[in-house]
């Protein structure tokens, strides 16, 4: 993997959008991205899917239960279903 790739952060897109639209404010663009983010988080977490054509799709992925092992004390717990978010690319995003 390579070590000098740049996190694009919130911060960043909303500098690289003010650039982009120079009459709306700064507040405008956070406000704006936070819903739209939001509206994402808000429906994988009630089992939905987001397809955002040209870039990719978020879903929920549910990982299996399992039983573990604490090397401290040798106790087997057993940990529940847990979800997380999967994201997969679009072919254009890939290819660029």
């Amino acid at each position: 993997m390579n070590k000098n790739i740049k996190t694009f952060t919130r911060s960043d897109i909303v500098l690289a959008l003010c650039k982009e639209f120079p009459e709306l404010t700064k507040s405008q663009i956070k406000d704006a991205i936070n819903v739209i983010l939001d509206c994402i988080v808000e429906t994988i977490a009630l089992d939905g899917k987001v397809e955002v054509r040209g870039f990719g799709t978020f879903s929920k992925k549910l990982i299996r239960p399992r039983k573990f092992i604490n090397p401290k004390t040798k106790e087997i717990s057993y940990l529940g279903e847990t979800a997380t978010m999967h994201f997969k690319p679009s072919k254009s995003l890939l290819e660029k």
